[in-house]
């Protein structure tokens, strides 16, 4: 995870790039919308306030809506032959940081590598013409709960992940303001919609989104990613990661086999039938709700009104609830108000927290990094803060191989470290900056290719599927006990006789984490904890 405050950034996770985000509060969530028509402009909201908190906590969620054009869209779906595409990629490394003294046991690593099991696809499947109650259509296929995915793909995967979250922090850097969000969710969301894509659709998603391995290896691969990430917090308590994954399909519509073969197989998903023609609006709602649920009523509203239609076909969901407690946390009496140095030169008085212990730490031209373990030494807080006046110097040069140099340099040092309390909601349209990016073939009335789904391509029929919007959402807080998504900024050295002192009082990048595979969770930047 990334949180960029307005001074500094911070990076939540383990060895692996799962997520990014602006400082948000406690909850982030992620979602696609694809429809006919005319497309609507994406835009972006950030809303921040900064109340004490107990415990820091972070909520994702994504979600991907497909829809068809204007016309009526039937007819039976047709086999497709998935492409091959390999490349190789450089990993982003994990830090050798093990600061936190007798932690508790990484999981071993996966296995030799295979591909998901083939097999003859399922019967063509009819989503029944009922309401969102009735149970799920779905391969006859079961998830594979034992993928073993070579190291070779994870580090495929793990750094397209983490180049494909650091150009979606440059995209959306460009707004002021605290930022959160999750690449992790936006990437599986948007790979669950990749399996259904051919042609030039698929190979720009795969450019964007950095994945660079072939279909069933991609999916084989995250679904690997998934099972290990739903093993954290096994060992003991105060950790807690959960994600959760729905699609929600029109009832009557018909999809292709193979495609509910890859979200059964790697993503354990089967197709909830809901009337989008008749009821969109309480369709929208019952979604809502799921993601509510999914995130102990954390996120809600992920999809805002009008954002589903009667032209609606498909949505696509993910939702990720990250609580985790320090591993040692904060002492609550030091806590007081400070300065905290704006990047304009103004300063706000706001909450900080100071502790002097064991830290991961690093030191370079330009900044300085904070690397905070969580409760089971699993995952961890990087806090990246650039040196005053250099914030965008830095912040211009984020990117997978810089964070990778930086990750190899923690090294555990005794810190006098004060940091900030925040917590802010951060919620986003992806539809412009994924077009920027690279697809926008995605969201053409005239030019998406989705017959992978049901065999309709935008070129040649107006009832074709593409996406009509993306909307992702985050909560991130972070007190003297815990986070979930976080940022930071700001450092100060003391002398070389006393342990160094690092005090956060500027603008900070921050990213979350997931030590054993790499994956980085969440990614924000904080330029204002008070707000």
């Amino acid at each position: 995870m990334i949180i960029a405050f307005e001074g500094g950034l911070w990076l939540l996770g383990s060895k692996n790039v799962v997520g990014c985000c602006v400082i948000m509060e406690k909850r982030n969530l992620t979602c696609v919308v694809a429809a006919g028509g005319s497309l609507d402009t994406a835009n972006l909201l950030i809303r921040t306030k900064l109340p004490n908190r107990t415990l820091g906590t972070l909520f994702l969620a994504l979600s991907f809506i497909l829809l068809p054009g204007l016309f009526g869209c039937t007819g039976d779906p047709v086999d497709v032959v998935e492409p091959e595409a390999t490349s190789t990629a450089t990993p982003v490394p994990s830090p050798t940081y093990t600061s936190v003294p007798d932690p508790l046991p990484s999981p071993s690593p996966t296995g030799t590598p295979t591909s998901n099991p083939t097999s003859t696809p399922s019967a063509t499947p009819t989503v029944p013409a009922t309401g969102a109650t009735s149970g799920e259509v779905r391969s006859d296929k079961e998830r594979v709960t034992n993928a073993s995915v070579s190291g070779s793909d994870l580090a495929d995967l793990v750094s397209g992940n983490s180049a494909f979250a650091f150009d979606l922090y440059h995209a959306l850097a460009e707004n002021e303001g605290n930022l959160f969000y999750s690449p992790y969710s936006i990437s599986v969301a948007l790979a669950m919609t990749y399996a259904g894509a051919r042609g030039e659709t698929e190979r720009q998603m795969a450019d964007t989104m950095h994945y660079r391995l072939s279909q069933d290896k991609l999916h084989n691969a995250l679904n690997g990613l998934d099972l290990e990430l739903a093993s954290r917090g096994k060992g003991g308590e105060g950790f807690q990661l959960n994600i959760a994954k729905a699609i929600w399909g029109q009832s009557g519509y018909q999809f292709a086999p193979e495609f509910l073969d890859v979200l059964a197989l790697s993503y354990g998903a089967g197709m909830r039938p809901i009337n989008f023609t008749e009821a969109p609006e309480e369709s929208r709602k019952a979604i809502n709700d799921w993601v509510a649920e999914s995130t102990e009523d954390k996120m809600r509203d992920l999809i805002p009104e009008g954002g589903i239609t009667d032209l609606t076909r498909l949505v696509l969901t993910n939702a990720i609830y990250f609580n985790a407690a320090w591993d040692r946390p904060f002492p609550k009496e030091t806590t007081r108000n400070r300065t905290f140095h704006l990047l304009d030169g103004a300063a706000v008085q706001t909450p900080m927290m100071t502790q002097t212990t064991l830290f991961g730490y690093a030191q370079g031209k330009g900044y300085k990094a904070v690397d905070i373990p969580y409760k089971g030494g699993e995952m961890s807080m990087t806090v990246l803060i650039p040196d005053e006046g250099e914030f965008s110097i830095f912040e211009a040069t984020l990117g997978t191989h810089s964070v990778s140099s930086i990750l190899k340099d923690i090294r555990p040092e005794i810190l006098d470290l004060t940091m900030p309390l925040f917590e802010f909601e951060s919620q986003v349209g992806l539809k412009d900056a994924l077009k920027a990016m690279g697809m926008p073939n995605a969201f053409s009335t005239s030019a998406a290719d989705f017959s992978g789904m049901d065999g309709r391509t935008c070129t040649e029929d107006p009832a074709c599927l593409r996406i009509t919007d993306v909307f992702h959402k985050g909560f991130v807080s972070v007190d003297e006990e815990g986070t979930e998504a976080s940022a930071a900024t700001g450092v100060l050295m003391g002398p070389t006789s006393l342990p160094p002192q690092v005090v956060i009082d500027r603008p900070f990048i921050f990213l979350i984490r997931d030590i054993e595979t790499g994956a980085i969770l969440f990614v924000g930047r904080v330029v204002d904890p008070s707000v």
